[in-house]
């Protein structure tokens, strides 16, 4: 997909926060640390060999060394783990969908355990790009989950998700912010 749809062109334009320089309200980064207002727009896709693992009710849902963090200001990462990874046995297509003016149009995944001992079903909890724009072309094969509906940890840490219930990424404690998604960050 060449030339991208008005939509993305439209959202695209209208961001002021560019990862060019750290506004004066966000925190400063200790040693080890990154601040999420140094991350670019357009987003950075980058590989990550850490350990990421996704439980569910205790069932392991992925476990790879291979994810791919998204950066983009303001955010904290989003980790996408590639299919080949993920049990995707537990993973049914949901209807709806979603627009990123970076990466494309998302298909949303419910995350189901049906063990009868731990039955649970998480509506919506994972989502992937299947025909992702040029530029995010990496994530195809991909599929992210919600630290809110998931149990999730990278390199042994567990993750906290992104405030606000919308957006996808993961707080560990290398990260500093504040993060988009809280009440009155949506211009963020």
């Amino acid at each position: 997909m060449s030339k991208l749809p008005t939509w993305a062109v439209l959202g695209r334009s209208g961001w002021s926060n560019t990862g060019a320089s750290r506004p004066p309200f966000a925190e400063v980064p200790g040693e080890g640390q990154e601040s999420v207002w140094d991350y670019p727009r357009p987003p950075a896709l980058v590989s990550d060999a850490r350990e990421v693992i996704v439980r569910l009710s205790g069932v392991e849902i992925a476990r790879t060394c291979e994810a791919i963090r998204v950066l983009e200001t303001s955010h904290p990462p989003t980790f996408y783990l590639p299919r080949r990874d993920v049990d995707m046995r537990r993973l049914r297509r949901a209807g709806g969908g979603s627009r990123c003016e970076w990466k494309g149009e998302a298909s949303y995944f419910d995350v189901v355990v049906d063990e009868p001992e731990s039955a649970v079903t998480r509506a919506r909890a994972a989502w992937s790009y299947e025909q992702p724009f040029d530029e995010a072309a990496v994530l195809a094969g991909h599929v992210a989950f919600y630290a809110s509906a998931v149990e999730a940890w990278v390199a042994g840490e567990r993750v906290k998700p992104q405030p606000g219930g919308f957006y996808g990424g993961w707080i560990t404690s290398e990260l500093t912010g504040p993060f988009k998604g809280s009440a009155g960050t949506g211009g963020y």
